[in-house]
């Protein structure tokens, strides 16, 4: 007799699907988001129609006859799966913070990086965690690496490009509108590109990093004009085979990296945190530290990957 439940097509007649990218990546891992995996392959005699499937309590697959649930897992490790998942989407929390305060008529922008910055926090670690905690083989039905892309997007790019025509001097409003389209467009040929990072773990391409960007022009106060250009030339850089330093993962001056990538956020926080005052010593460290990072990627550029042994 079959062990199959009465809606489930028997294992022969199931057609295979086609492989799944697993599309979510944080900026801070190796480039494939929660699972830590490149691509999942889907069995080909896993039920998709039948009621088990479709229930997220107990996910259930059946291969040859056999029924193996999740449930064999201990509540405890199932508890700590959820828990990686609920950091994931706190994000959001933090990204819808982030956007009313920049719409906020009282314009308090600080609040605005604050919020920015848990988000990053959260993006920074909860990759690693849920690695530990095996939230793909414990909850397999549910893909954390999508949330992960989502709050980036709004964090990395959305936001900072409604906080750019909101706040920061673009020129007159079509302007600054078309601009923000152009940003937020573009940068689909990050989030959406498979190569996104080379073998050494550069960026391909300007990373969509517009929350970089826009806080920049924010404690800098750039004028509009520079403001446009140089909103531009990234917006190009986005569809060009640039390179961009991984802060943590590029073998490469790693040391110098993460140096320079620590003291450019302690001026910047500061500068935040004194603004609109620019005291020179930190306009200088800032522009010195930040420069030196894309300096990295621009060398990257010119001499070419590292080696295999190198690299490893």
């Amino acid at each position: 007799m079959s062990h199959l439940p009465s809606a489930c097509p028997a294992p022969g007649s199931l057609s295979a699907p086609p492989n799944r990218q697993v599309r979510g990546r944080t900026r801070f891992s190796g480039g494939t988001g929660e699972t830590g995996i490149a691509q999942e392959r889907l069995p080909a005699d896993r039920c998709w129609g039948c009621e088990p499937h479709r229930l997220p309590a107990v996910s259930v697959i059946h291969r040859e006859g056999a029924s193996v649930s999740t449930a064999q897992y201990p509540a405890r490790a199932r508890v700590a799966a959820w828990a990686v998942h609920i950091l994931t989407m706190s994000g959001l929390v933090w990204a819808s913070l982030a956007m009313l305060t920049t719409i906020n008529p009282h314009r308090e922008y600080t609040w605005m990086w604050v919020w920015l910055l848990v988000a990053l926090v959260v993006d920074g670690v909860d990759g690693t965690l849920a690695r530990r905690a095996r939230v793909s083989e414990i909850i397999p039905w549910f893909d954390g690496g999508i949330v992960d892309i989502v709050v980036d997007y709004l964090t990395w790019t959305f936001i900072p490009a409604v906080f750019m025509y909101v706040a920061l001097p673009m020129g007159p409003r079509p302007v600054a509108g078309l601009l923000m389209a152009l940003v937020l467009s573009s940068s689909m040929f990050c989030y959406a590109n498979k190569q996104w990072k080379s073998t050494d773990y550069y960026f391909v391409g300007f990373p969509a990093a517009w929350n970089i960007v826009a806080l920049m022009f924010y404690v800098l106060q750039t004028p509009a004009v520079f403001n446009i250009i140089v909103t531009l030339i990234f917006v190009v850089l986005t569809l060009v085979p640039t390179h961009y330093a991984h802060p943590a993962r590029v073998k490469r001056f790693r040391a110098l990296n993460i140096g320079a990538v620590a003291v450019w956020f302690l001026a910047t926080c500061w500068l935040v945190a004194v603004y609109p005052y620019r005291p020179l010593s930190l306009v200088v460290v800032l522009i010195v530290s930040g420069g030196w990072f894309l300096l990295a990627g621009v060398l990257r550029s010119i001499r070419g990957a590292e080696t295999t042994a190198s690299a490893a």
